[in-house]
């Protein structure tokens, strides 16, 4: 199993990046997957989650109408769309899939993480 995250990189505030989480070893459509956020000194906050069992989706609240998780599970890729980011998205990001269908904030009912993906907002 291994999920590889990417797309990261240096955006003004106001910008747009997409990330993406290569998944392989597992069939993705059987898995909630979702994207973590981690800066300096603080714990891993989860960002954005996709469940699979009821199509059901979870966001942070501070990420809410700015950034869309979505999944192209015959391409075994997981995306997460990030409009209007602000210098506070600052954060390695990482993909996870969790054990089971359904959606989770607690990093550690994840099982399996991808490498982290540096984003940087900044003017």
């Amino acid at each position: 199993v291994q999920l590889q995250a990417s797309g990261g990189g240096l955006v003004q505030p106001g910008g747009s990046l997409r990330l993406s989480c290569a998944a392989s070893g597992f069939t993705l459509d059987w898995y909630a997957i979702a994207w973590f956020r981690q800066v300096p000194g603080k714990e891993r906050e989860a960002v954005a989650c996709s469940s699979h069992s009821d199509g059901n989706s979870y966001y942070l609240e501070s990420v809410k109408g700015r950034f869309t998780i979505s999944r192209a599970n015959a391409e075994s890729t997981a995306y997460l769309q990030m409009n209007s980011l602000k210098p506070e998205d600052t954060a390695v990001y990482y993909c996870a899939r969790r054990r089971g269908l359904m959606c989770g904030i607690h990093a550690m009912t994840y099982d399996y993480w991808g490498q982290g993906t540096l984003v940087t907002v900044s003017s």
